[in-house]
């Protein structure tokens, strides 16, 4: 019962509405992120209905993880001027993440596996986000050093 809820949810939100002529399907998420400021705060507090019943039915920590990064990177997608409401159209992070969850209670120990390889490439970015980061962080300090000394 609880399952077939999340789909009918996830549905109108990514997909619901059928746009006539062109065949593209987009949902109530990315209408409701055109509303500036709190548009895309409002679809990620109700996408995560989600991740608060995906927890209720015990998925894994890693599922839940995965449930929040969709999430995440839906509302910040979001607010990116224009483009943000086209990257909603596509992203369809609900869909996505009843997915995450039907695998998980289909196939726990699989769905398992597949989270952590997501965890380590996620942890691994994160790692060459800050590095990458850091460098710049000093390569500017450096530069504005020069510059001060007139060297």
């Amino acid at each position: 019962m609880r399952l077939r809820r999340l789909r009918r949810f996830a549905h109108w939100m990514d997909d619901g509405i059928r746009l006539p002529g062109i065949g593209l399907r987009v949902g109530l998420d990315p209408i409701i992120g055109l509303v500036p400021g709190i548009g895309d705060a409002a679809g990620a507090v109700l996408g995560a209905w989600i991740l608060v019943e995906a927890a209720r039915l015990r998925a894994s920590r890693a599922t839940l993880v995965r449930i929040f990064y969709n999430i995440a990177v839906d509302a910040l997608g979001g607010t990116l001027p224009l483009l943000g409401d086209a990257f909603d159209v596509f992203w369809k992070a609900n869909l996505r993440s009843v997915a995450l969850l039907e695998r998980h209670l289909a196939d726990p120990a699989r769905a398992g596996k597949a989270d952590r390889r997501f965890l380590a490439l996620l942890c691994g970015a994160v790692l060459v986000l800050c590095g990458g980061l850091a460098v710049v962080g000093v390569l500017l300090v450096a530069a504005l050093i020069r510059f001060v000394s007139g060297h």
